[in-house]
């Protein structure tokens, strides 16, 4: 099964330049469906995390006021060639995923 993260690392001298692209609805629980009329519940990501062979290095707290197919950068400072670079979400539902990939 495939991950619903895509992750691309760069790393320059100490530091990884991480870019991922998570799939996801991103439902803020006030839209309503067109058919129904009804309000469609909310469904987001909560949290988002990312470790360095398995060291927490950062955590993201999320709302309903993030896109669709969030696309999310940031740097790690401290990687090295051979790290392994792990990047998760949960959301308000219970669901979660993740993705990693080894720095070269």
């Amino acid at each position: 099964m495939a991950s619903d993260i895509r992750i691309k690392a760069k790393l320059t001298v100490d530091t990884a330049e991480v870019k991922t692209l998570m799939k996801h609805n991103m439902e803020t629980g006030t839209r309503k469906d067109k058919k129904t009329g009804e309000t469609v519940p909310a469904h987001y990501i909560t949290e988002v995390k990312c470790e360095l062979n398995g060291k927490l290095v950062m955590t993201a707290n999320w709302g309903p006021a993030v896109s669709k197919n969030p696309y999310f950068a940031f740097t790690v400072k401290g990687a090295k060639s051979g790290d392994v670079l792990k990047v998760s979400w949960v959301d308000n539902k219970g669901g979660s995923s993740s993705a990693e990939t080894t720095l070269s």
